[in-house]
């Protein structure tokens, strides 16, 4: 079984949503800088990650940068996405983006089961957590849409 340290799986992380954003949209992102709000955007999305190393996945972005992203998505003009296929498209985002880190992480101890994922709306929500928990995070963009992932184990 293969030892990854925090910054490798960080980077598994930021390389799947960055891979899985540009097959569903062609949206290249980039890692940005650390805006050091360290908050969540209007729409979260999470998962469960369960295993011997357990944890959780969220990503997060501006409902505005999330219409546009599922519009790129199913070719529907930004204006005519609902709010339900907005947060449809960020559950998918999440499922996708989990089941392909779960992929090239079951060879590491970094292995786990997928929950269903859901929904988190509104700003300013908090993410705290006990202190031997190791949390993973960055943002991504490309100057048109921007998300923010943070993992947890």
């Amino acid at each position: 079984m293969d030892k990854l340290n925090i910054n490798e799986l960080g980077a598994v992380y930021a390389d799947v949503i960055a891979s899985i954003v540009s097959t569903v949209s062609g949206f290249y992102l980039e890692a940005l800088p650390d805006d050091g709000d360290g908050g969540f955007e209007e729409m979260t999305g999470a998962m469960s990650l369960s295993g011997e190393k357990s944890g959780m996945l969220f990503i997060s972005a501006a409902e505005n940068d999330m219409r546009l992203l599922c519009s790129y998505m199913t070719g529907v003009f930004p204006e005519e996405v609902t709010a339900e296929e907005t947060e449809d498209a960020l559950c998918e985002l999440v499922n996708m983006v989990a089941g392909s880190a779960k992929l090239r992480l079951s060879a590491s101890d970094y292995m786990f089961s997928l929950s269903t994922p859901f929904i988190i709306r509104g700003c300013g929500v908090a993410l705290i957590t006990k202190n031997k928990t190791r949390l993973i995070a960055g943002s991504l963009g490309n100057g048109e849409i921007s998300v923010k992932f943070k993992v947890i184990y």
